[in-house]
């Protein structure tokens, strides 16, 4: 059977992220990586929930950065305090598009994914596979990142922040 042109696009895609993935695993340049907030929206979340929920999500990462151009590429590791106060690990691998803002190239904005897994308290620490779309505003080695967990009433909606300080 012949490769269809969205299937032999896909099977590009899946062997440029399979060669991003071994190049950022073969790196030496690591990154820390400090969670900062977990704000739940309130457009989508009643008081009582509010109220209870902790937005500081206490934790530490580490990664893995590959620097292609001025694009990210994390293999990247975090644990924190989630919602609920328990524990909750997180991990994958995460690509930033970066766009410089200035000569020096010391300002960027970036955009991107990460295919991550994650396990909380509520799942039974069960892993389970977390796609999102993340987003970036970096200062030379410092980065401020985001990603939004979509959901529904009173569950998910959460924009996750951290802090990454490349090494």
């Amino acid at each position: 059977m012949a490769a269809t042109p969205a299937n032999a696009s896909f099977e590009n895609y899946l062997n440029t992220l399979k060669e991003n993935v071994v190049k950022t695993y073969h790196s030496d340049q690591k990154s820390l990586m400090l969670p900062v907030l977990a704000w739940h929206n309130r457009l989508t979340y009643d008081k009582n929930h509010i109220d209870k929920y902790n937005e500081m999500p206490w934790g530490f990462g580490a990664a893995l950065s590959y620097y292609e151009n001025e694009n990210w590429h994390g293999l990247y590791a975090m644990a924190f305090k989630d919602s609920n106060s328990y524990m909750e690990t997180f991990f994958g691998y995460a690509y930033l598009k970066n766009t410089t803002l200035d000569d020096k190239k010391d300002w960027r904005l970036g955009y991107g994914y990460t295919l991550g897994i994650t396990q909380r308290h509520e799942y039974a620490y069960i892993p389970v596979p977390l796609p999102l779309p993340i987003a970036a505003v970096s200062y030379k080695k410092a980065s401020l990142n985001a990603a939004y967990v979509p959901g529904v009433k009173n569950d998910g909606n959460v924009l996750f922040c951290w802090l990454r300080y490349d090494l």
